[in-house]
């Protein structure tokens, strides 16, 4: 469990506000005889200046000393004392300044609060929420002016007393909203041992988890004494209340969902997708080499690159037609090409080397279906057989705007073959011990992998079709084992 405490120089500096307990004075703080060395602790230091060697700058250098995570950080208040320093920060926030105030005068010069990332006016709100992420502060006075280009000429850290009526409204909704178990304290609920938070995003076309699987994460960790609760991605600086991250929506590099793994893994939290895993199996270029150097059964690949002469006609003669041509980050068989001949290959090199300067070659094999084998911690977790399509050669077929997929059958692993298991192990032991579908193709009795996902997906009655509510058990209680071990 994590506790969230808030910091003021008087507890009589809280008066304007609902009362809490959770709420101290820096002597208090500073006093730190309470506190227990294994709990984990969230501070917000809402002392009245954060200067250097004020009590403000202190309580966040003595939060850090202690291993609790603190907002402001002192980076974050050593930054803000010199514009030099934030102005370092700030480079990608041109488009952001541009949509803000596209129609605002260029000849006035502007202020805007943020508290906690939020503002009240609907134009400044993303604005406002990249810089939070950026420099994390309660309270933030943002001051704009338009040169060639509109741009941040002071920030200011600000303490809630120096707000008006109005402001400290603001200020305490989105404090409300920052962090819930500020306000819980007349709310008795039951106790768990741990915090889970599971990132989801609810408008996601294709999640790797429906509704109903999610609820029944949520039921198997609070039965084994883990509190799981549903986030998005507006709780990324939320991630310290919890012990544990899982992510439950397709992730991406260049994506908020690595940024939250990286986050969680560095704060200390059990994290599935961990960042490596991330970073390893989102593409496919790297899977290649990797089954190539570790003798992983697969079909056989080519990496090709952009301007390189001589590809089509190696190709040519290595695979013959038809061919596979794949993206490397693609996903759900987005950007992946079968190729019939020559000119319906170079159709599709060129019009894939425009997002990459990398792309895979890829040897075609039919099969009515590929296996998923589903491992968490190097251990055969599940198993699954996807049909292709009816007609066509993929287990999704995309067209319009409507997505069509094969059928699926669910068996207990010990039924899947033993090659199909052990080419599906050897191809997740050097990326890690994390969550992961392996889609396997068989053939005369043989295993060939086609690739890693980091991100399985398990869904209400298609991969728990045989184990049922047991398979989120399993998944939920590796993560009590985890968290237990790092004693968190």
């Amino acid at each position: 469990m994590s506790r969230t405490l808030i910091v003021v120089d008087n507890l009589e500096d809280w008066a304007p506000f609902y009362p809490s307990e959770q709420v101290m004075s820096f002597k208090a703080y500073l006093d730190g005889g309470h506190f227990n060395s294994s709990e984990r602790i969230r501070i917000i230091n809402l002392c009245k200046s954060y200067r250097y060697l004020a009590d403000g700058y202190y309580c966040s250098l003595l939060a850090e000393a202690r291993g609790h995570h603190v907002i402001p950080s002192v980076q974050v208040l050593n930054d803000l004392g010199k514009r030099a320093l934030y102005q370092l920060q700030l480079d990608d926030l041109s488009q952001s300044l541009e949509r803000s105030f596209a129609d605002h005068d260029k000849t006035e010069q502007l202020r805007v609060m943020s508290y906690f990332g939020t503002t009240p006016d609907p134009a400044y709100r993303d604005l406002v929420r990249k810089l939070f992420e950026l420099l994390p502060c309660p309270v933030l006075e943002i001051e704009l002016r338009y040169r060639n280009a509109w741009e941040v000429v002071s920030l200011k850290a600000l303490s809630p007393r120096d707000l008006d009526d109005d402001a400290q409204t603001a200020f305490a909704e989105a404090l409300d909203r920052f962090s819930r178990q500020v306000w819980r304290g007349a709310r008795k609920r039951k106790r768990y041992r741990f915090d889970l938070a599971i990132l989801v995003n609810p408008e996601e076309q294709f999640p790797p988890s429906d509704a109903a699987a999610l609820k029944q994460f949520i039921r198997a960790g609070r039965d084994l004494g883990i509190d799981v609760e549903l986030i998005k991605q507006r709780d990324y600086l939320r991630l310290t209340e919890f012990d544990g991250l899982f992510i439950r929506e397709t992730t991406a590099i260049d994506h908020h969902t690595y940024r939250f793994a990286r986050k969680a893994a560095a704060e200390g939290l059990v994290v599935i997708d961990d960042p490596d895993s991330i970073l390893r199996c989102t593409n496919k270029v790297y899977l290649a080499d990797m089954f190539r150097t570790r003798k992983v059964p697969a079909p056989r690949t080519q990496i090709l690159h952009k301007g390189s002469a001589g590809q089509v006609e190696k190709l040519e003669a290595d695979f013959g037609y038809p061919i596979v041509v794949k993206i490397p980050d693609g996903s759900f068989s987005r950007g992946v090409v079968k190729v019939h001949n020559r000119t319906e290959l170079q159709a599709s090199l060129k019009e894939l080397f425009k997002n990459s300067a990398l792309l895979l070659a890829q040897e075609f094999f039919y099969t009515d279906f590929d296996w998923r084998i589903g491992i968490f911690n190097n251990k055969p977790l599940y198993a699954c057989r996807y049909y292709m399509v009816k007609n066509h050669w993929q287990i999704y077929q995309h067209g319009g705007a409507r997505t069509s997929s094969g059928s699926y059958d669910t068996l207990p692993t010990f039924e899947v073959p033993r090659d199909v298991l052990r080419a599906a192990l050897a191809a997740t032991q050097p990326i890690g011990d994390g969550l992961y579908g392996v889609d396997v193709k068989e053939k005369d009795g043989k295993g060939y992998v086609i690739e890693v996902n980091d991100n399985p997906n398990i869904d209400r009655g298609v991969e728990d079709r045989y184990l049922g509510a047991e398979l989120y058990h399993l998944i939920m209680g590796e993560f009590l084992r985890r968290m237990e071990e790092r004693g968190v």
